[in-house]
């Protein structure tokens, strides 16, 4: 403990311990005595040395009892007695290792002449006043050639107008910056791009004063490239394979690698791969045929002509050996040619490729195999023109991966592409290339596969009675199994029309049958958890009588359809949307309209309105509002009008224009239930065909009124109805009261009954049965006769 005079006035025995003085000898006389180069011989009156506040610790040389010098760190901090007398608590310690100073020194000469990092010391007018010579971006700079420049004088390539601002910001601030990425060319070495990790902070001097600004730089090139391909890799995974398209993924492997691995990339696939077939495993010989599928380049490729392609996208293109590109497909192994000779060999070999590699300053390539699964599916090409590194083998690991990841992703888009065509061939196989011939309707549509959103099927199903079914549905899935599943429902809807069932019950038999084939389908994928069999389906189903100008709609999960009549007003039929078929929902309802000739009836899936609903329908709704002189050019201009480009869903329409039977084509009778109508009828309708100039089916049609008007009299009772029909074949009706359709049997000889039937079905091309709400209707048709042409006289009279 010191006084105010800075003289001794306690020593404890720890003191003692270091300096060997006992107390009695020091106490009293001046601490200043213990210091190296004084006597200690002050007397107690004289003068005390002035007493200095001491903040922090110093390293002092101290004088122990024996005279030898002792390295000692000491402590010294102010201390006010109960008599407000001041005095100083000293602390001393033996120093040990070496002077924190030394260390000071140490490092601040390391960091400006030996270390690695770069440290580079501007000041307030940001002008370089030190530097590490020995960091990797100032090696081999001398001192005197750049000290006093501004930073952007000495490192054009490096310092930018960022820069400039953030050490203007720490200066004006004080806010240090950490690790700020910098890109640039360092003065040692101008050519070559390198990538800095740069802090900064200001400089002050104790009495706050700015210096200027220090920045510590450290080369993270090869960390920020490592970092770069894990990015690259990443981005890669999730923006090539989009789509299972071939095309569309080599174009996805080509923006990926341009301009991050690459100045140019092209991608060509073999030409069997593109169209969906399987090559043979392992490698290919040099007379394969390839197809340009994809080709992209950076900004600055390249002058004029330089930045195209030396083939056309889609254009074949075949190798001549040896070159880079048939060694790849010959042993599946990447070539990395670090400097590209244009005078080389191989380049001679295909003229083409060379003319496009000099015009755009190609200095670097790397041709990389497509290979999946063993099997080669093309080749990759990288070019690079714009900056003065060739390509090292992280770039070819990289393109490799690439590579790699891509072909998995054509592989699996050239299997789709093979399923998807064998799709579409079965399908077009299955639905109708052309439409039946009949008179209810003038019927056209048009189909547009794109290979998603379902499976829609189309038909026009001529029924008895001169009427036609219209039908549109769709399959909710793609694939073979979506396909398969539209047969079978096309199938059974043209069994379904043959018996004459109302649209709601041709829908009900549907639906179970869709039903039936989802527990099939769940039954087959218990042990195939991939199988995406459909369990859904949408349709609508009108049925049109040319006669009654009746029509008759139900629909499932369907569009409704629309309704464009001859004043201009175009509606949609109230009808209710019904559950889709296989979602066992409630029994399906009907919507009946009567239609004047010349309407007419728009049946469509969703993919034709897909989008917003207020904009897709209404306008569909102005398109029917002005139909063609034609159906098929009405169907034709929507499809012109409604889509832009591929649709993104099958999309099928079926326009029909309503006819009317005239009331010469149509004759009817009714009557009463007496045997005695028998001879009556058949008079009414030998008269009717003497009058349609057809008397050369009198003689089968009096049979085969004779032998219906019968039936109906034996075993319906009330009142009989006959109606004979002129349309694409003559066509009997007989209607009674009863609901029990007829039997066809098979008499033996010695039977006296059951050939009426058995008559009238040798007698006519074919018949059936149909039940209305008052009972049944037995039809009948019969080929008409065919009329001599201008060209063929008529037979003689015999």
């Amino acid at each position: 403990m010191l006084d105010a005079h800075g003289l001794i006035a306690e020593w404890s025995q720890e003191a003692e311990a270091l300096l060997g003085y006992p107390a009695h000898e020091v106490v009293g006389r001046p601490a200043a005595g213990l210091l190296t180069g004084t006597s200690g011989t002050t007397t107690t009156g004289g003068a005390a040395p002035e007493a200095v506040p001491v903040t922090g610790g110093c390293r002092v040389t101290l004088r122990d009892r024996a005279g030898l010098p002792l390295e000692a760190e000491l402590w010294v901090c102010p201390r006010v007695t109960e008599d407000a007398a001041l005095t100083w608590t000293v602390s001393l310690a033996e120093a040990r290792g070496v002077d924190p100073r030394e260390y000071d020194r140490a490092v601040l000469g390391a960091l400006l002449s030996q270390s690695p990092v770069g440290l580079h010391i501007v000041d307030t007018d940001l002008r370089l006043v030190r530097f590490n010579s020995a960091s990797q971006g100032m090696r081999g700079v001398r001192a005197e050639d750049v000290i006093g420049q501004r930073a952007r004088d000495v490192a054009p390539g490096l310092v930018t107008d960022v820069i400039e601002q953030i050490l203007q910001h720490v200066l004006e601030t004080g806010e240090p910056v950490i690790d700020f990425i910098q890109p640039g060319y360092p003065p040692a070495d101008p050519l070559h791009e390198r990538v800095f990790s740069m802090s900064a902070f200001r400089l002050q001097n104790p009495a706050g004063d700015v210096l200027g600004v220090a920045t510590v730089v450290v080369d993270v090139t090869d960390r920020f490239r490592a970092r770069a391909r894990l990015d690259l890799l990443d981005d890669a995974s999730t923006q090539i394979g989009t789509t299972l398209d071939v095309a569309r993924t080599a174009e996805e492997l080509a923006q990926v690698a341009v301009p991050r691995v690459a100045d140019a990339v092209a991608v060509d696939v073999l030409d069997s791969v593109f169209f969906g077939q399987a090559p043979e495993p392992g490698p290919v010989t040099d007379d394969v045929t390839l197809r340009r599928t994809a080709f992209r380049t950076a900004d600055g490729y390249g002058d004029g002509d330089g930045a195209q392609s030396a083939y056309a996208i889609g254009e074949k293109i075949s190798f001549d050996s040896p070159t880079p590109f048939t060694q790849v497909l010959a042993d599946l192994r990447p070539r990395l040619i670090r400097h590209v000779d244009g005078d080389s060999e191989w380049l001679a070999r295909d003229p083409t490729r060379a003319v496009r590699i000099r015009e755009g300053r190609v200095h670097s390539l790397m041709v990389v195999p497509l290979t999946a699964r063993g099997v080669v599916l093309g080749l990759a090409g990288f070019y690079r023109a714009k900056g003065p590194d060739p390509f090292d083998e992280d770039d070819l690991t990289v393109a490799t991966e690439l590579a790699a990841r891509a072909a998995v992703c054509v592989d699996n888009a050239r299997r789709y592409t093979r399923e998807h065509t064998a799709a579409l061939v079965l399908q077009n196989s299955l639905l109708p290339q052309r439409l039946p011939a009949q008179n209810a309707v003038d019927a056209a549509f048009s189909y547009l596969p794109a290979g998603a959103g379902g499976r829609p099927w189309y038909d026009v199903v001529p029924l008895s009675g001169a009427r036609a079914a219209i039908v549109v549905g769709s399959i909710a899935g793609h694939g073979m199994h979506a396909v398969a599943t539209m047969g079978r429902l096309r199938a059974a809807t043209h069994s379904l029309a043959a018996l004459d069932l109302a649209p709601d019950e041709v829908l009900a038999h549907l639906n179970d049958l869709m039903v039936h084939l989802g527990e099939e389908g769940q039954q087959a994928a218990a042990g195939q958890p991939h199988d995406d069999r459909p369990t859904t389906a949408t349709c609508a189903y009108a049925v049109y009588d040319p006669i009654s100008r009746h029509l008759v709609l139900a629909r499932a999960g369907h569009p409704a359809p629309l309704i464009a009549y001859p004043d201009g007003r175009v509606e949609a039929v109230d009808a209710p949307e019904g559950q889709p078929l296989g979602a066992n929902g409630m029994p399906f309802e009907t919507a009946e309209l009567q239609l004047p000739e010349g309407s007419l009836i728009a049946l469509f899936n969703h993919g034709l309105v897909r989008g917003e609903p207020d904009e897709g329908l209404p306008r569909l709704q102005r398109l029917l509002a002005h139909p063609r002189s034609t159906v098929q050019e009405t169907c034709d201009a929507v499809i012109y009008s409604e889509l832009s480009g591929r649709p993104a869903e099958d999309v099928v329409l079926l326009v029909a224009r309503t006819r009317v039977l005239g009331e010469d084509q149509v004759a009817s009778w009714t009557f009463p239930s007496d045997p005695a109508i028998v001879t009556t009828a058949r008079t009414l309708a030998d008269r009717q065909l003497a009058s349609w100039k057809m008397s050369d089916l009198a003689f089968t049609t009096e049979l085969v009124v004779s032998e219906l008007v019968t039936n109906a009299l034996r075993y319906a009772g009330g009142t009989i109805q006959l109606r004979l029909i002129r349309d694409r074949a003559l066509i009997c009706e007989v209607t009674d009261g009863s609901s029990a359709a007829p039997h066809l049997r098979h008499p033996r000889t010695t039977d006296e009954g059951g050939r009426g039937l058995l008559l009238v079905t040798q007698l006519t091309h074919r018949w059936g049965t149909r039940h209305n709400p008052r009972g049944k209707t037995i039809w009948t048709e019969q080929p008409l006769p065919e009329r001599p042409t201008a060209t063929q006289p008529p037979a003689a009279d015999t």
